[in-house]
């Protein structure tokens, strides 16, 4: 990317898409073009189609998503499909008539299969039946890059996808019930240490391994990857290192402070059993993620005490 071109960041208010702005201003991009949902409905059509004739943005980081947890994806599974694959599709195609010349689509882990070999290699990606609590998601985020990879082959366009593992960092959703597990747990042990609770109930039973990525790393990733990378196949974003949910909550819990007990509650799902990424093709590329899970953690707690408005959503 020439340092001067036009940059659309869609979502750029979310975790990712706020990071992915902060990379390209840190890296000396200045013509960057955002929009507010309420500027801009990307779910409208002819909303996006006006924005994308008017602006001629070069280069799109398709950021912008419905996103949640597992109680958020398995009690809105039409909601998160719909409102997913609309603003994908609305976004991608408009870039492509209106020549955009290249594009990144951020997808999700959880596209691969439930039981996939681990860890999970870009290849296997629609080889055998999705995690049922997420489903939705998974199907929309596997659409987008789809259409990507049909636009290269049939238009020669640079459209790249790429699948990141569980994002943390500023900016992130601390929504009690509809945040993911890492927000959801520094909300809940803050809110137990200043109440003085001497005991936190998690779901599930602790055993599910998942792996975290700080989002500026991702960040840094994503601009590095649109400078350095071009293919129909996507391109796995993570630390290629795992841990129990029951040691994240334990790491959790030293970080902030609390000293309490912590149970589980088996009756809640845990969702799939083990999710990691095998990033031997994004360190082959030339990248390797720099935070360390403690230090992100401690990094993400100091956005959450800073930001206070940011855990009533």
């Amino acid at each position: 990317m020439e340092k001067d071109a036009k940059i659309y960041v869609a979502g750029h208010r979310g975790m990712v898409g706020s990071a992915i702005v902060r990379q390209l201003e840190k890296e000396g991009y200045h013509n960057i073009i955002t929009r507010t949902h309420k500027e801009l409905n990307l779910c409208r059509q002819d909303d996006v189609e006006e924005f994308f004739a008017k602006e001629k943005p070069e280069y799109v980081f398709l950021a912008a998503a419905k996103v949640g947890g597992i109680m958020a994806n398995s009690e809105a599974l039409a909601d998160f499909m719909y409102e997913n694959m609309t603003l994908e599709m609305n976004v991608i195609h408009e870039a492509w008539k209106n020549g955009c010349k290249k594009l990144m689509f951020l997808g999700s882990s959880c596209i691969y299969p439930r039981m996939a070999p681990q860890p999970m290699k870009e290849s296997c990606l629609l080889t055998g039946e999705l995690e049922k609590t997420n489903e939705a998601y998974a199907l929309a985020k596997i659409s987008g890059l789809k259409y990507c990879e049909f636009l290269n082959k049939q238009y020669g366009t640079d459209y790249i996808s790429v699948m990141p593992t569980n994002l943390y960092g500023p900016n992130d959703n601390y929504h009690p019930e509809h945040s993911h597990v890492l927000p959801a747990l520094i909300r809940r042990f803050h809110e137990a240490k200043v109440a003085g609770a001497k005991e936190v109930t998690c779901w599930g039973t602790g055993t599910p391994l998942r792996e975290f990525l700080y989002v500026d790393d991702l960040a840094d990733a994503c601009v590095f990857l649109m400078n350095n990378y071009s293919s129909d196949e996507t391109v796995n974003l993570g630390t290629g290192k795992e841990l129990t949910i029951k040691e994240l909550t334990e790491l959790v819990a030293k970080v902030i402070g609390y000293t309490g007990e912590i149970k589980w509650d088996p009756s809640k799902p845990d969702g799939t059993p083990r999710k990691l990424l095998d990033v031997s093709k994004l360190e082959s590329l030339g990248w390797k993620y720099k935070t360390e899970l403690e230090d992100g953690i401690r990094l993400a707690y100091d956005d959450f005490l800073n930001n206070p408005m940011r855990a009533e959503r």
